[in-house]
């Protein structure tokens, strides 16, 4: 019954915008988590080292990067919605040339070109959200558009092992680019347009001037800080993940889907609940239980060697919970910092600072494991999860400075 009150808050429209975006994100966080499970098939395929498929990772990050702070000063003087279905179309294209390539330079130059696109359009659709629904709702909205990754895990990546499987580790990538002309079509006849931040910005400041001035607020500092440091935390342990637990915990190759499945799974069942309980109580308290909670499993986790299957699935679990209780609430509050005329900017400074940090931690991790052949044990993995530890605990300790900033802010606003 308090589901259905919960739903009914709701309109038809924004129920539409919810499906929109949350199926846009599970493209584009398909399109970037599938490359890892495929890596195996793609190194064999072109003949590579597993350094060079690691560059083939980085290229996206940091090309999204980039692209963040190229659009963060324009961000905000267009319709979003014209800015999604820009963004989206270089999306599909680049998603599209990944199927095509036939090289080691066409499949990199694919990355580049995707990730200009593709990683600014998680911060245009959060822009979007934090524009169309008020605080009290969002917590829910951000669950509910963050089930595409936990679809992307369900869905996406066992049905893309297994059409790769029969057709190709290319075919993936062509199926994600047909499937997204189909949403970009919903996102242009049904997504209203998005300008009512144009109304309230009377600012005549240029792009650079608009980018400058958000990067050099104090508050909105914080806010990149903190989201660099989740990105550190999250990326660091994700591209090796594979390798550990089929060399180090025993899974077979054949198990892997599963350990995917049970993942999304999990983020699909629990990621709406964990939305409502981020508008029922307080973010910063749930942002802090998923902080401690993520620590301890994954402390156990990358300290493990030879176990069942079945505790590797738990753990796993264990992790993804800990991940989901940080993010939710941690998007609410981030995206809660910035004044509306700044939100574009902001957003996509934010999202680049993301990327920019996800390559990096891919690049440390990569210079603190080691593995002396491509069957041997992943060495070192338990040092990566004692860095995690750290940058979690640093998180935590900024995400306190975050909520109190956006109270005050809150209080300002209410007393005018």
């Amino acid at each position: 019954m308090s589901d259905q009150t919960s739903l009914s808050r709701f309109s038809s429209y924004e129920r539409t915008v919810i499906f929109l975006l949350a199926i846009t994100q599970f493209t584009v966080v398909l399109d970037f988590m599938v490359m890892s499970p495929l890596g195996d098939m793609l190194v064999k395929s072109m003949d590579i080292n597993a350094s060079s498929f690691g560059n083939i990772v980085s290229a996206y990050a940091y090309s999204a990067g980039i692209s963040g702070l190229l659009t963060a000063g324009f961000a905000d003087r267009f319709d979003r919605k014209k800015l999604l279905v820009f963004f989206y179309i270089g999306f599909v294209v680049g998603t599209a040339f990944c199927g095509l390539a036939d090289s080691y330079a066409t499949i990199v130059a694919a990355r580049i070109i995707t990730g200009l696109f593709g990683g600014v359009i998680g911060s245009i659709s959060m822009a979007i959200l934090t524009d169309v629904f008020p605080m009290e709702k969002r917590g829910r909205v951000m669950g509910f558009v963050q089930m595409g990754f936990g679809a992307s895990q369900v869905l996406g990546i066992p049905i893309g092992l297994y059409v790769a499987n029969h057709q190709g580790w290319e075919a993936p990538f062509i199926y994600i680019a047909g499937f997204s002309v189909l949403i970009l079509i919903g996102i242009v006849l049904l997504l209203k347009p998005v300008n009512a931040h144009l109304m309230n910005n009377t600012s005549d400041r240029n792009v650079l001037s608009h980018l400058l001035t958000t990067l050099r607020r104090s508050a909105y500092q914080r806010g990149f800080l903190t989201t660099s440091l989740l990105s550190l935390g999250g990326f660091m342990m994700m591209p090796y993940g594979t390798i550990f637990a089929v060399n180090n915990l025993d899974v077979h190759e054949d198990q892997l889907p599963i350990l995917f499945m049970v993942s999304g799974l999990v983020s699909l069942l629990f990621m709406p609940m964990i939305g409502r309980l981020s508008d029922r109580f307080d973010k910063l308290k749930l942002f802090g239980v998923g902080s401690i909670w993520l620590i301890i499993f994954c402390l156990i986790y990358t300290n493990l060697n030879g176990v069942p299957f079945w505790l590797v699935l738990v753990l796993n679990t264990g992790i993804m919970l800990g991940v989901l209780c940080r993010m939710v609430p941690s998007m609410a509050l981030i995206s809660a910092v910035p004044d509306d005329s700044d939100r574009g900017a902001y957003m996509s400074i934010q999202a680049s600072l993301q990327q920019i940090a996800g390559g990096i931690a891919a690049t440390i991790a990569g210079l603190i494991v080691y593995q002396k052949t491509s069957t041997s044990a992943l060495e070192h993995y338990d040092i990566v999860g004692y860095v995690v530890a750290v940058c979690v605990l640093l998180t935590l300790v900024l995400m306190y400075y975050i909520n109190r900033y956006v109270r005050a802010k809150n209080k300002v606003t209410a007393g005018h």
